[in-house]
């Protein structure tokens, strides 16, 4: 079980052709130092919609080892010396939620644990984030019924669900690192072995009526805005992937 209970959702946009370089220093410079200090890079990805996204989650025991975590990483060495670097790749990094578990659904639990990373040949599938943006004080209902009535569709249909999660409403203790505030969200990340999968994953859905019918129409009607979807690939040093 994971005993991490706060996750960042970190989303970049960066200079046209930075990402490679950003993917490169990034995994051999930032994950180990981050992870000696209690955070957990729990993902790395490239949006295959958008050439100039990087896309990371990290995570934290709670709210107070999240300031803690954070103050002494980007006071430190390591990011004196590569910050500067990472920065130079970037248009933006302040497309973060600030998310926690929903649901009683223990997030990633497929992830490999680090010292099983270099023994992988490489890292695959193709993972889905679906943001849905809420009113506010509906997340509860919103999650309770999404365990209870999509989940069991969406893993029917061949999906391997790798967390549920909804908004941490706490503080943001590190506000030299903004996050997206006032805003109400439940996130849920859909694994597959590649596109192939996904397309017939999909068509699985789309034949269920009650899918199509029901539990789609209810869940969207309840966005403000469309369901926001990212297709992703996971880089060499992610520990989630299929």
């Amino acid at each position: 079980m994971n005993p991490h209970t706060i996750f960042e959702l970190r989303r970049y946009r960066l200079l046209p052709e930075s990402r490679e370089a950003l993917i490169h220093l990034f995994g051999r410079e930032f994950v180990e130092p981050q992870e000696a200090l209690g955070m957990r890079v729990e993902a790395e990805f490239r949006d295959l919609d958008d050439p100039d996204s990087f896309v990371w989650v990290r995570s934290f025991r709670d709210m107070e080892a999240r300031t803690e975590a954070l103050a002494s990483f980007y006071s430190g060495p390591v990011w004196k010396e590569h910050g500067p670097a990472a920065n130079a790749t970037m248009l933006n990094s302040d497309n973060v939620l600030l998310l926690k578990p929903a649901a009683g659904i223990d997030p990633f639990p497929h992830n490999l644990p680090r010292d099983a990373e270099a023994g992988r040949s490489r890292a695959k599938g193709l993972i889905v984030v679906n943001i849905c943006s809420l009113a506010p004080g509906t997340e509860e209902d919103f999650s309770r019924f999404f365990r209870d009535h999509a989940l069991p569709l969406i893993q029917e249909a061949g999906a391997r669900i790798d967390g549920l999660f909804v908004t941490e409403r706490s503080r943001n203790g590190f506000p030299r690192l903004p996050v997206r505030e006032g805003e109400t969200v439940f996130v849920w990340l859909e694994c597959h072995a590649d596109q192939d999968s996904r397309t017939a994953y999909q068509d699985r859905l789309r034949q269920n009526r009650v899918w199509t019918d029901e539990i789609y129409p209810t869940m969207d009607g309840q966005c403000w805005r469309k369901i926001e979807v990212a297709r992703l690939t996971p880089t060499s040093r992610s520990l989630c992937a299929w």
